[in-house]
């Protein structure tokens, strides 16, 4: 059975034996990948000797106390209002468990990660979309969003950083949205996967506006992915009761091993954010150059924040020709049609911590051969 395009970009994406062999991928959507020894290395070994000490048995549903504490301290909100998900996956699939009624919907970007709308869909949501325009730079603004709110609409997801365009919602187009929703009763999910990394003024986290639900990971910002485990964020009690309640059905609970991995990770939160912004920064210049120049074939919105990038060919043609060509050479980018969008294709900056530039020649050498094709 063949794979859904965005799930084989993925299996591609974390399998070293994929046929031909990838050597740059630059569909991940992460950051450099950590050691386990690398990680134990930040503490000068502390963090192996906890391990060893560690009961293997379950943790609370809503996570260890530490790590609650420890995610609630990055974020500056009351450690109460944190329950710990397996990923932000769980996160979403709880939430939209909660919203769910027949005939309810939930609004949320187009384009967007493909997951959110399949994942909706699957409790029985309806989804309406709100467009982000290349026109306007992908803009996510609240008359954009409240324009696909109607009566049926239980909840509202905003994800920013947003992949796959790197744009952002500004903190008062937030603020603004949330208390519009408040008055009919409508939740903000505010999806901070990429949050902190930014390429202009540091933006603050959602949390700590009223009527929004923030839901993070290790896996974007972080660049831990295997970990598998992600947040939510909500002041309010009685929606926390009931997803704390959920998540005892869903997955139990947490590893403390990884739970415990968590913490000391958000101990040395400064180095590893410090490495994903090195690379993203070196990354995203060499793309400057690489749009630069190509800017006859290629058009794109620089990103404002998080590791991807969306460009689109100038000539409207479908881009999955052009990324299976890629992966033939090497190169693994994710196409435009795992987003419902053809032209385009995503490009991510974060994860390739060398070889980045030999990477883009290999684009401009099947770009140009492509174009060349056509004539």
């Amino acid at each position: 059975m063949q794979l859904p395009h965005f799930l084989l970009d993925q299996w591609l994406a974390a399998h070293e034996f994929a046929t031909p062999p990838i050597q740059y991928n630059l569909a991940s959507s992460t950051g450099p990948v950590w050691t386990f020894g690398e990680l134990v290395a930040l503490s000068g070994g502390k963090a192996r000797k906890e391990l060893d000490e560690i009961r293997v048995y379950y943790v609370p549903p809503e996570g260890t106390k530490a790590l609650r504490h420890a995610i609630a301290e990055a974020h500056d909100v009351d450690p109460d209002w944190v329950v710990v998900t397996t990923g932000a996956s769980e996160a979403l699939s709880m939430l939209y468990c909660f919203a769910a009624e027949p005939g309810t919907s939930i609004a949320m970007p187009n384009p967007g990660f493909p997951a959110f709308a399949v994942m909706a869909r699957a409790w029985g949501l309806v989804v309406t979309t709100y467009a982000l325009q290349r026109e306007n730079g992908f803009a996510q603004t609240t008359d954009l969003v409240l324009a696909a709110v109607n009566e049926k609409t239980r909840l509202v997801l905003i994800n920013s950083p947003h992949n796959p365009t790197g744009s952002i919602m500004a903190p008062a187009d937030v603020a603004r949205l949330s208390a519009s929703l408040a008055e009919r009763g409508i939740p903000v999910i505010v999806d901070e996967v990429y949050h902190p990394l930014y390429f202009g003024s540091r933006m603050p986290s959602a949390a700590k506006f009223p009527n929004t639900i923030v839901i993070g990971d290790f896996s974007k910002a972080l660049s831990l992915s295997g970990l598998r485990i992600g947040w939510i964020i909500d002041r309010d009690a009685r929606r926390r009761e009931h997803l704390i309640n959920l998540r005892s059905y869903f997955t139990v609970s947490g590893s403390p091993i990884t739970e415990s991995v968590a913490v000391h990770a958000l101990a040395n939160r400064p180095a590893i954010l410090a490495r994903l912004e090195d690379v993203a920064r070196a990354n995203l210049a060499l793309l400057d150059e690489f749009m630069n120049t190509h800017g006859s074939s290629i058009g794109w919105i620089r990103p404002v924040g998080g590791t991807v990038a969306f460009p689109w060919r100038l000539d409207g043609r479908d881009a999955r020709p052009m990324c299976e060509a890629l992966a033939r050479e090497g190169v693994l980018v994710a196409p435009g049609d795992c987003f419902d969008a053809g032209p385009h294709f995503r490009v991510g900056f974060g994860a390739q911590a060398s070889g980045f530039e030999e990477a883009l020649d290999i684009v401009a050498r099947v770009l140009a051969s492509t174009e060349h094709s056509m004539r």
